[in-house]
């Protein structure tokens, strides 16, 4: 798709082919409804997961599934913030976490074992992976991210779209969406003190994290 022709009035583009507009939000639209499917797609596949493996282990790994299509106003500052070219080429291309799932599992252990079986399915393609769990941020951050590229099916095509997976524990998801709150929702007189405190907090719920997982261990015990 050709980038919009446009003219800066205020805070406010104006394009200056407004046929031209309009056709780039229909395609706009478009593209986020296929985002959309893929994340229908994702979530399905671990919905089936957890009821499965509820009825071989007797529980579900699985406490939530979240997720989320970035927002336009995002989607442009990520591609202007790489210096790309806002265009809905550059998006499909370029930018892997338009279609975002959130995995909330009830332990560490858990998460491994889902994403190894995810992963075995066989129109899942890992595409990359970042593990925070075991080496996290220096914020304090926890979390196993992966990129997976999974198939949709449309009226005439099949389209392979990309789709971030993040997995954590209910710990986990509890101090990173805090954390985001509390620190952009306002310019911070006393940051670096928020900022260790916040590491300390993180240290405290992966500790909370480990016993919880020996406990469970204990019970499960054969």
């Amino acid at each position: 798709m050709q980038q919009l022709n446009t003219s800066i009035i205020g805070n406010r583009q104006i394009p200056k082919n407004v046929d031209e507009f309009f056709e780039g939000a229909k395609e706009f639209r478009n593209l986020m409804m296929m985002y959309n499917c893929a994340i229908k797609e994702v979530t399905t596949k671990f919905d089936v997961l957890n009821d499965d493996m509820a009825v071989r282990y007797k529980r579900n790994p699985i406490e939530v599934v979240k997720s989320r299509i970035k927002n336009p106003e995002s989607i442009v500052k990520k591609l202007i913030r790489r210096n790309l070219p806002v265009t809905l080429n550059s998006v499909s291309e370029h930018l892997n976490d338009v279609a975002g799932v959130r995995v909330i599992c009830s332990f560490v252990d858990d998460i491994y074992r889902v994403r190894d079986i995810f992963l075995k399915q066989d129109d899942v393609t890992l595409i990359e992976e970042k593990d925070y769990i075991k080496k996290p941020k220096e914020n304090g951050y926890r979390s196993y991210h992966m990129i997976v590229e999974v198939p949709v099916f449309f009226a005439d095509e099949k389209v392979p779209i990309r789709v971030e997976v993040q997995f954590r524990t209910i710990a986990m998801d509890f101090w990173a969406s805090l954390e985001h709150q509390m620190k952009y929702k306002k310019e911070i007189s006393n940051e670096q003190e928020v900022i260790k405190r916040l590491r300390e907090c993180a240290e405290i719920i992966a500790q909370t994290d480990l016993e919880m997982q020996r406990i469970n261990d204990m019970i499960n015990e054969p």
